[in-house]
């Protein structure tokens, strides 16, 4: 008869776990340092936008509006990107700006154009024909330029500026103004208040490479949500009674955050649809005419849960939230502004 092998002693399973965190962890740094550079004190810094010209009918100017001319590329998933189209569709801009879409490629970690342009399959080959030789970073959103085939500005908070003001000749709604002279300041100190703790305060929190990095960020995110919870009780909007700039810049970010940010970013001391004020503005700022159609849910879905590989390595996308809520009354019509 014969005799069976005697098994092998296997390892401790303590042995296995901490050789998997090492593993895991010195993988998820190096990857995390190329997806999202950080400082010393493991926090993310946004790099700045390289392509800052602007489109004006000044004689002098290179860009002058035409319609037509000019072309959105745009990611669907992207917050970024998304304001872009909420100031095209509010302004009512579709047939003077053209938009392409791109995708995230999770294997290849750039942008790929759903229909060629300009002889392009990549956003980086699109960089490379506007600037030959280009090394930073290619992003969306890119306002194009299909005359002299060159990037106009990839910065969204002035590519909706451009928008808000330089194609008032070809607009269907002409008279909106987003950003009027005598609400600037306020708008800008908004502005500058909310990007760095709401707007990239989520990524801030989402790629946050030490506790105390994250503890902070999401510490900051959450003042302000509650400080505009807040502002909110008396006013529809963040500056009065009127929708602005900073409204739109505010709302790319609500939109996405009970669907991603809480979850897979660590946001998660309270839902936007949790805040008295906050919830209804987001409903508000959604059942807008042509916002809703700008918001592509499942795109963002997948492009957060399916791309961002350190942050999700299984690439598991959830089936929910439902977000039939943002259809709910607002009622933010009776909200009395204190100004």
């Amino acid at each position: 008869m014969q005799q069976q092998k005697k098994k092998g002693k296997s390892l401790p399973s303590g042995l296995i776990i901490r050789l998997g965190k090492f593993v895991w962890t010195s993988m998820w740094q190096i990857m995390m340092s190329n997806l999202a550079p950080r400082n010393q004190s493991g926090e993310y810094i946004r790099p700045a936008s390289q392509f800052r010209n602007f489109i004006s009918a000044e004689q002098d100017s290179s860009y002058i509006p035409e319609e037509g001319r000019y072309r959105l590329f745009v990611g669907l998933g992207c917050p970024w990107a998304h304001r872009t189209l909420v100031v095209r569709a509010l302004k009512g801009l579709e047939d003077a700006i053209l938009v392409t879409v791109v995708s995230p490629s999770s294997n290849q970690g750039i942008w790929i154009l759903n229909q060629e342009q300009e002889g392009c399959r990549t956003l980086p080959q699109l960089y490379q024909l506007a600037e030959p030789g280009y090394q930073g970073r290619c992003t969306v959103p890119v306002l194009w330029d299909q005359k002299t085939k060159t990037i106009v500005n990839n910065e969204s908070g002035e590519i909706i500026v451009i928008l808000n003001s330089q194609f008032n000749n070809f607009a269907k709604n002409p008279t909106l103004d987003l950003y009027p002279e005598p609400l600037r300041e306020q708008i800008d100190g908004w502005n500058e208040k909310i990007y760095h703790t709401v707007n990239n305060g989520v990524y801030r929190c989402g790629f946050a490479q030490t506790q105390e990095a994250y503890n902070k960020a999401c510490n900051e995110l959450f003042t302000t949500l509650d400080e505009i919870d807040a502002t909110l009780e008396t006013n529809r909007y963040l500056c009065g009674e009127r929708l602005t700039l900073a409204d739109v810049r505010l709302f790319t970010t609500l939109f996405r955050f009970d669907v991603v940010y809480y979850g897979l970013f660590k946001c998660n001391q309270r839902r936007i649809r949790d805040y008295k004020n906050l919830g209804a503005y987001l409903r508000d700022l959604y059942q807008l005419p042509g916002v809703a159609d700008t918001c592509d849910l499942e795109s963002v879905k997948r492009d957060y849960y399916g791309n961002l590989f350190p942050l999700n390595p299984g690439g598991i996308i959830p089936c929910g939230p439902d977000i039939t809520n943002l259809l709910e009354p607002h009622n933010r019509e009776q909200v009395i502004s204190n100004k």
